[in-house]
Parts: structure tokens; sequence; C-alpha cells
């Protein structure tokens, strides 16, 4: 359903893009990490139709989502990498999603299959 690439080893103030392309379009899709020994927080979500976009507070100013209709795909654009930013990415998608609970691990039933980024000091 959700494929997702771009990861790798970045030193920090470097930059990557990542990539999910979906089999279909969802209501909203999004983009999660997990570092090593942490749950798993949210990023950024965007909404296909409209483009309206959310971002978590630490990655504000310094990461941009994105999505491209006609190919289906979300991107998420990461500048300025730190240390901290390190962990495996997730993209997640969901038909059904509001806006108070955009947010949400729990409000997305698609999931890619997680791909790492290092981001080394």
């Amino acid at each position: 359903q959700l494929q997702a690439s771009g990861g790798g080893l970045v030193q920090a103030g470097g930059s990557l893009r990542l990539s999910c392309v979906a089999s279909e379009r969802t209501n909203a899709i999004a983009w999660f990490r997990q570092a090593p020994g942490k749950e798993r927080e949210f990023v950024a979500a965007i909404r296909w139709i409209g483009g309206s976009t959310y971002y978590a507070d630490s990655v504000k100013g310094r990461i941009t989502i994105s999505r491209d209709n006609a190919k289906n795909t979300g991107y998420l654009q990461m500048n300025n990498l730190k240390p901290e930013d390190t962990a495996v990415y997730y993209c997640a998608g969901s038909n059904t999603v509001i806006t108070s609970t955009i947010r949400l691990a729990r409000s997305y039933y698609y999931w890619g299959q997680g791909t790492q980024v290092t981001v080394s000091s």
C-alpha cells in the first residue's frame, strides 16, 4: 500500500528527501519516526485534497511535507538535520483521519515499511 524510500546517512546540517508512494490515494498521509528505545512520534502530515499541513513543533522550519497528486507520492524534505533526527521514518495513510487526531499514530491504518535516517555529528 505504501512504499517509503530515501533514507540514508548524512552529516549534521545536511539534507534528505524521503518519498512515500501510495498504491491508492487516502485522505491524508503522514510521517512518523521511531528512534531506538523511544516511542513512535509524529513528524508531519498533509491532506491529499487541499494540501493542509501539520508539523511537530520539533521539526517546524526544518522539515517540509508535500505531495504530488499525479504520482500518488508524498515527500518529506528534511533540512539542517540534527543527530536527534536519527530514527526509522515511517509513512502512514488514512481515509478517515480528522484534524484533531491527525498527529496520532492510531489514526492511521496503512503503514509503509520504514526507512532509516542516520545523522552523524
